[in-house]
């Protein structure tokens, strides 16, 4: 019998309406867990917790915290990895943590294993009642923060130290948290993992888009309009796209059926020339900020996304700026095996940070 592979937006994703004020981080509620695909090994707590938008609003975000099952914690409480995920859709009912694999359930079992507990936020506007601010690293990265800071209210026994680890999107909301950490300079906070993704949103969407181009800009178009909502999205748009765009609230994939459309048929000329357009690029450029912590960056050169010379710029842009950055290049992978080709280096990295270890670098 086929499994289901989702589970139930259920009343646990409902805020209360108002919102209740709360700070950053305050805990509005949590549940023990027991119906992921997980190892009997891994306990599971869903958390629902107060986030801000872009624009400074209290904003309810959801998540994961996934701990050792019934063991005890070292001295200090377990080390925390706080996971900032890929682009999974911009429904609500695509938040990882209604995932049965929550979105990477063997990845991050096997840290679970190793004895760290993952903070796995969804990002606000995935679970919850909000938009979500798609590809924003600056709105994503408050809600890893915010994340790591509840957990630690629903689940006692995590301790003070974490770091951020991100995958694609992800990856970008790991770098603009490293640039935040700037101001916030949490001195339990040690550095960031960015996997498979090194250039700004600039530099991965003004060039020709590949694969589901449909999908791609016009869900960048949503994310513009969450943080800018003055932003009309039809000067960005095309006739044809709009029907794209007001479906992408409804479901985590496009339709099979529905043939994808070229970048020239979704944006109109110039489309990137809009003042919320490239006020949406500069606020997610890299290395504006110099970066609170080190930062460890694994690509595969093979990815036909971004090419090596992008990547290589932004490499240069966060050295130049004083960025602790290792960057590790993987030849003959892509962005999917990447992530778990890597897995080796990760752990050395990770577990030298939380061993206070110094950070290395190869910038030139």
């Amino acid at each position: 019998m086929h499994r289901v592979r989702t589970l139930p937006l259920t009343k646990f994703y409902d805020s209360p309406d108002p919102l209740p004020a709360g700070k950053p981080g305050d805990l509005i509620r949590s549940q023990p867990f027991d119906e992921y695909e997980l190892p009997l090994s891994v306990s599971a707590v869903r958390i629902l917790y107060h986030s801000r938008s872009a624009a400074g609003e209290d904003v309810a975000a959801s998540g994961v915290v996934l701990l050792p099952y019934n063991k005890k914690p070292p001295a200090g409480g377990w080390p925390i990895i706080a996971w900032a995920h890929a682009a999974t859709g911009l429904a609500r009912q695509c938040a990882p943590s209604l995932m049965r694999n929550v979105g990477h359930g063997p990845f991050l079992s096997m840290y679970v294993n190793l004895g760290y507990a993952v903070v796995a936020t969804d990002y606000a506007g995935l679970g919850t009642r909000f938009r979500n601010a798609f590809l924003d690293g600056p709105s994503n990265a408050s809600d890893v923060i915010n994340s790591v800071l509840a957990a630690r209210a629903a689940a006692p026994q995590l301790g003070a130290r974490w770091i951020v680890m991100g995958e694609a999107e992800g990856a970008l909301a790991a770098t603009a948290l490293a640039d935040k950490e700037s101001e916030v300079r949490d001195q339990n906070y040690l550095g960031a993992i960015a996997i498979s993704v090194l250039a700004s949103v600039r530099e991965t969407y003004e060039r020709p888009v590949n694969g589901s181009a449909s999908t791609l800009l016009t869900s960048l178009a949503y994310g513009i309009k969450t943080v800018y909502p003055q932003f009309q999205v039809t000067h960005m748009l095309t006739e044809k796209a709009l029907a794209r765009y007001n479906q992408l609230e409804q479901t985590c994939s496009p339709s099979t059926t529905t043939p994808d459309l070229s970048a020239a048929e979704i944006v109109k000329p110039a489309w990137e020339t809009n003042s919320f357009v490239r006020r949406y690029f500069d606020r997610n450029e890299l290395g504006q900020t110099r970066a609170y912590g080190p930062i460890f960056v694994i690509t595969g050169d093979a990815d036909p996304a971004i090419p090596p010379t992008i990547r290589a710029q932004a490499f240069a842009r966060m050295c130049k700026q004083g960025d602790r950055v290792q960057w590790e290049r993987y030849p003959n992978l892509d962005a999917g095996r990447v992530i778990g080709d890597s897995v080796r280096d990760q752990i050395g990295w990770i577990e030298s940070r939380f061993a206070g270890r110094p950070s290395p670098t190869n910038c030139p």
